[in-house]
């Protein structure tokens, strides 16, 4: 029923606004009626584009060849269908009309397929995503578990027999691991928000310096021994941004600044004011990142090849921020450097 309403809104808006021009051109030239017929005529084309079916284009057409007959040629305001050439008249506009309908339908059908063609393969691609982040998921959660399950065991079985020093090596990788999984549980908590927000976020203006204050002193907590240099410009930056999603990109490129570089030298997070947007740089002076890697290193897969200690691979927190930072309409970026790695995200500056 709206659907129909629209459409005969639609009608009567062109219809009124073509009679409108018609009277304009027989008020001025009255001795030339050619350009009234083609103003209804292009009136019919837009019709028959702008509605659905072709009841409405034909309906216009027989309104229109009425309308001229009986306003806009001598005798005025009579209808004389007996005068010669108007039978050819209405059968030309409503050929017109039919055939701007047909043309029109088999074209928003065309739309209506590539549009359900898109959504379909948004859909497996969304899908694809979700079971590789689920497998990536599932197998670095289970790394950690299985070894705090053994530490444990060890330190519950043997801890008579156990020295001090053994029985502290056992509990820092107890603590090391529920670290690790703690943030892995806040990457997921920060997903999860996303998806349950149809991927948009709440945007306030924030301080940026309180923003990056708050996440390295989370990174300090999880990492006291992490050493972040920052840099940024004098003046104070706000922008709009979800505080709470920024803060745990920077946490995630900070921690795999520090863990992965392999580097004693600090890790510089430079803050630049590019105008529209704002960048943050998280450069570490380590090995660098695989070439053939950054392509694919926000996709959930990559691990790096610093060990074989797959929990601390760099892949689900990479394609987490990767998710957060297009969330916010900004974008985010890899590449190497001559003495080591450099991630970027920008945010747009209002």
């Amino acid at each position: 029923m709206k659907k129909i309403l629209c459409n005969l809104f639609y009608t009567l808006i062109i219809l009124l606004f073509a009679t409108g021009l018609a009277f304009l051109f027989f008020h001025f030239v009255k001795d030339n009626t050619a350009n009234i017929a083609l103003v209804y005529i292009l009136a019919l084309i837009l019709i028959a584009r702008g509605t659905t079916g072709y009841l409405y284009g034909i309906l216009s057409s027989l309104f229109c060849v009425i309308f001229i007959n009986g306003c806009f040629t001598y005798p005025f305001f009579e209808i004389n269908f007996s005068m010669s050439g108007y039978p050819v008249t209405f059968v030309c506009m409503l050929i017109i009309a039919i055939t701007t309908s047909a043309m029109t339908t088999k074209l928003t059908k065309q739309d209506e397929m590539i549009a359900e063609r898109e959504r379909k393969l948004n859909e497996a691609e969304k899908e694809r995503i979700r079971a590789n982040l689920l497998r990536a998921i599932s197998h670095d959660l289970r790394t950690p578990l299985t070894s705090i399950i053994g530490s444990s065991a060890s330190y519950i079985e043997n801890h008579t027999e156990l020295s001090s020093e053994e029985k502290l090596e056992l509990i820092t990788t107890i603590n090391e691991d529920s670290n690790w999984l703690l943030n892995m549980v806040e990457n997921l908590l920060s997903v999860t928000r996303l998806h349950s927000d149809g991927h948009k976020v709440t945007k306030e203006q924030e301080i940026v310096e309180e923003v990056v204050s708050e996440a390295i002193d989370r990174l300090e907590k999880r990492l006291p021994d992490a050493s972040i240099l920052v840099s940024a410009p004098d003046e104070m930056l706000m922008i709009p941004m979800d505080p709470l999603l920024i803060e745990q990109v920077l946490i995630n490129l900070l921690e795999n600044a520090v863990v992965h570089s392999e580097s004693a030298r600090p890790v510089e997070l430079v803050i630049t004011d590019d105008g529209p947007t704002v960048t943050f740089h998280v450069i570490d002076h380590g090995k660098g990142i695989q070439e053939s890697a950054l392509p694919d290193i926000f996709s959930g897969q990559y691990k790096g090849s610093l060990t074989s200690d797959t929990k601390r691979g760099m892949g689900i927190g990479l394609s987490i921020c990767r998710t957060i930072i297009q969330a916010h309409d900004g974008t985010i970026t890899a590449r190497n450097h001559e003495d080591g790695a450099e991630f970027a995200f920008s945010l747009p500056a209002s």
